[in-house]
């Protein structure tokens, strides 16, 4: 189970148009690497099942992924 603060890789091609550097067109976060900044399991004390449930940083940017996507770095 991942923790807030564990590094991650994105070991699955996940395709994003979000990201800052490539915004608009398709970039693949396959082999990224990133810190956990939360897991999505509550909201407001009420549990949740979040299709994209864990919330990893790249530097300024954010994105969701599920946990088989990624690997401990």
């Amino acid at each position: 189970m991942m923790q807030p603060g564990d590094r991650v890789t994105v070991c699955r091609s996940v395709v994003v148009f979000t990201h800052p550097e490539h915004r608009g067109k398709a970039f693949d976060m396959e082999g990224q690497e990133g810190e956990v900044v939360q897991l999505l399991n509550d909201w407001k004390g009420r549990p949740i099942s979040p299709t994209l449930p864990v919330l990893v940083a790249f530097g300024r940017f954010r994105a969701h992924f599920r946990e088989d996507e990624l690997s401990a770095a």
